[in-house]
């Protein structure tokens, strides 16, 4: 197999050449060919290859020579070999290791650390011979110094080379971080069991027709209710736009270390409390979307986003006070130059929107509400805090949107010529581009890898965990061509050890737990690497299997998050029906003929679900004659059988009994009971399932003109909305969740 050659691209190579190009894409971390997700070989074409090494920074001619490769890769070893130390640099912390020093051979080396805490340690030379390498006219040397055993932190390494051609330093950010992540073992002895939620789905009856922050402090006493949870594993809160009309995917946002503000409840901010004289105002504003809560229809962000900024404006127009002006410069100070650039941007992204409407929304305002979003996700986060043992926990996106704050902001270290997505796979059989500018390795490097840093500070500063979404990104990202097809992708490496080592540090400062989602296509040593590092993997019970077929609970990792479904497929009574595999057909996003799909996909959910009813899982409930002699039987069997008819499916003539059958016959409760089964660290019960609801939040491969992504709100079964309120009366989100508890 072999991905499509671009039409401009050269048609030819010589075995030379082709070598050449090889050997530059091995120095620069492309890919020239992967194993995909069938365990079958994958070669990356030329063109391919020639666009991701121009997008790192090489120069190469539309038509490359031998001649101008071998240029090409000289230049490269040059520019490396003629720094003195690499930019950044990691260790682990206790742990000694070896560094390298680049120097004219013959010239005289040292080297230092300098600590966190300012303290300087002398670092020994080594008695290590390295052959010299000669580059045109200059021999390049290399001299080997040992790291001392140093704390976990920030550090700088520093050089020094002197000789015939004078002195010369250079200073590495040094990265030490912890060998493994200490949150991740309390929860290997004793479980966690939480619930994942799309919060802007969920509203409660005085909410502005999305959720916030106050809807989920109130999800977390529904929960407590229902007999508690341990945490809630929220969509990425990451700002969208800065004015209406805003993105829908919150894994599409404009920027991944400031907050939405759509998720502020404006009455719950000192400056509402200090202005009564605008609350008859803006509770008129509020009533006019609250309103659509108890409807079913398609959210709309776009009068949310609206209203909430004129309302916020009112009341910074009518004076903050000097307290919260202080407390405002203080907040200002602590987040720097990455606040004060975000703000700026939000002021002239909003220039004509605020002319329009008559507010002068400067930088100054755009700063004070992200304090208010930071306010108000801590104090939701220490009032979930009260009752569960994790609390909030944040998911972190892949990327930003191309024309987003982030992507001007941070424009020195990203790669805008390429969009980030994912290769064809079983699910996704066309493979996916999430139209997101990747992180440019080498130029993150050069800055320490601050970004990433202040971007992991930002977020678990008001959390107790953070789920990274697609953590294979940190080892490897799929670039594709902007605006090309994901089929024209290959593989760029990162270097995983300093984007890790960043996110366990920062983590266990926090002392947050991290998921990684690390589903996909992958190399097996991956998850093993991640493990050793104390960060959980993701374990989704409809993907988990292998050459033996549907695993066991024994056989599912401890260090894992392990769920039933995830938001990427339709909830779990409407996936028992097929209902992944009608939105796929019906949106035309299906590559095979629907009916190997259905046929497939039963035998594979008879497995599951026989292999769960051998484990006990259905024990003492209704539905535990389905699996005891013929898997997949009764309603199940009836719902995939495309011979059956569309009828028999969500929507048709018979949808509503026949899915009415699984959401009360114990089924979604003893699928969510054998997560307990497992030995799991964390068991996630979503939401949806707690209510029965149908329909999917996310068709990955689509746009809204197709599917209404993320704009679906939480409703049971009947399409009746659900209030965040009701759910404790509920008896499906109380047997759902006691069962996930492993309450038999």
């Amino acid at each position: 197999m072999n991905v499509t050659e671009s039409p401009d691209a050269p048609s030819h190579f010589s075995d030379r050449e082709l070598e050449l190009l090889h050997e530059l894409a091995e120095l620069c971390g492309v890919a020239t060919r992967y194993i995909g997700q069938n365990g079958q070989p994958v070669d990356i074409t030329p063109a391919t290859i020639l666009f991701a090494l121009r997008e790192l920074g090489l120069k190469l001619p539309a038509v490359p020579t031998q001649l101008s490769l071998e240029d090409a890769k000289k230049a490269l070893l040059a520019s490396r070999y003629s720094k003195l130390i690499a930019p950044t640099i990691t260790a682990i912390a206790g742990q000694r290791r070896n560094v390298e020093v680049h120097c004219i051979d013959g010239d005289t080396v040292e080297a230092w650390v300098i600590t966190e805490k300012d303290e300087e340690i002398r670092c020994p030379q080594l008695n290590i011979w390295v052959d010299p390498v000669t580059i045109d006219a200059t021999t390049y040397g290399t001299a080997t110094f040992e790291l001392p055993e140093l704390p976990a932190g920030w550090h700088e390494l520093h050089a020094r080379i002197s000789g015939p051609t004078g002195e010369k330093h250079a200073t590495s950010t040094l990265l030490v971080s912890p060998q493994r992540l200490g949150s991740a073992e309390r929860f290997v002895t004793q479980p966690a069991t939480g619930v994942m939620a799309q919060l802007y789905s969920v509203r409660d009856r005085d909410a502005w027709g999305m959720g916030d922050y106050r809807t989920l402090t109130m999800l977390g006493q529904s929960l407590q209710k229902l007999g508690g949870a341990d945490f809630i594993l929220v969509n990425p809160m990451h700002a969208a736009e800065a004015v209406p009309p805003v993105e829908n995917s919150p894994y599409l946002p404009t920027t991944r270390r400031f907050t939405n503000p759509i998720y502020i409840r404006v009455e719950d901010t000192p400056e509402y409390h200090a202005h009564p004289e605008l609350h008859e105002t803006i509770g008129v504003m509020k009533e006019n979307l609250a309103q659509a809560n108890g409807t079913s229809e398609e959210l709309n962000r776009h009068p949310v986003m609206s209203s909430k900024l004129r309302a916020l404006y009112m009341l910074w127009d009518a004076g903050i006070g000097n307290q919260r002006r202080e407390a405002l410069s203080h907040y200002r100070e602590h987040e720097g130059l990455g606040l004060e650039g975000f703000a700026t941007w939000c002021e002239n992204a909003a220039s004509e929107y605020s002319t329009q409407h008559g507010m002068k929304l400067t930088a100054e305002f755009f700063a004070w509400v992200q304090m208010l979003c930071q306010e108000q996700e801590l104090a939701a986060h220490t009032a979930l805090t009260q009752h569960m043992r994790i609390g909030l926990m944040a998911d972190l996106a892949v990327g930003v949107h191309p024309g987003g704050a982030d992507s001007q902001i941070l424009a020195d270290v990203l790669a805008p010529g390429a969009s980030v997505g994912a290769p064809p796979d079983g699910y996704n059989q066309q493979g996916q581009d999430w139209s997101q500018p990747p992180w440019h390795p080498w130029k993150l490097a050069e800055e320490g890898y601050k970004p990433w840093r202040d971007m992991l500070r930002t977020i678990l500063r008001s959390s107790g965990g953070i789920r990274v979404d697609h953590v294979l990104g940190l080892f490897r990202l799929w670039w594709i061509p902007r605006m090309g097809s994901p089929t024209e992708g290959t593989y760029v490496r990162y270097d995983h050890e300093a984007l890790i080592g960043a996110l366990v540090l920062e983590a266990e400062r926090a002392d947050a737990v991290v998921i990684g989602e690390d589903l996909g296509t992958f190399e097996p040593w991956v998850q093993e690497y991640l493990a050793s590092r104390g960060i959980m993997g993701t374990s989704i019970v409809w993907f988990e299997g292998d050459a033996h077929g549907a695993k066991t609970p024994d056989r599912y990792r401890e260090l894992a998050l392990t769920s039933v479904t995830t938001h990427d497929l339709p909830p779990t009574a409407s996936y028992l029906r097929g209902g992944h595999i009608d939105l796929r057909e019906k949106l035309g996003v299906l590559t095979r003929d629907p009916a190997e799909e259905y046929a497939e996909d039963a035998q594979w959910q008879s497995q599951v679900l026989s292999m769960m009813g051998a484990a006990g899982a259905f024990a003492g409930l209704n539905c535990e004659s389905y699996f005891t002699t013929e898997a997949n039987s009764g309603v199940l069997r009836e719902a995939q059988n495309p011979q059956h008819g569309r009828d028999n499916r969500p929507g048709g003539a018979d949808g509503l009994s026949s899915t009415h059958a699984l959401v009360s016959t114990g089924i979604l409760e003893g699928m969510n009971r054998f997560l307990s089964m497992t030995p799991s660290a964390l068991r996630c019960v979503s939401l949806v399932d707690m209510v029965g609801d149908l329909r999917a939040q996310n068709q990955p491969g689509t746009t809204h003109d197709v599917y209404p992504n993320w704009c679906i709100p939480l409703c049971d079964h009947t399409g009746r909305s659900v209030m965040v309120e009701d759910l404790s009366e509920l008896t499906l989100a109380h047997d759902v969740l006691a069962a996930a508890r492993g309450e038999f």
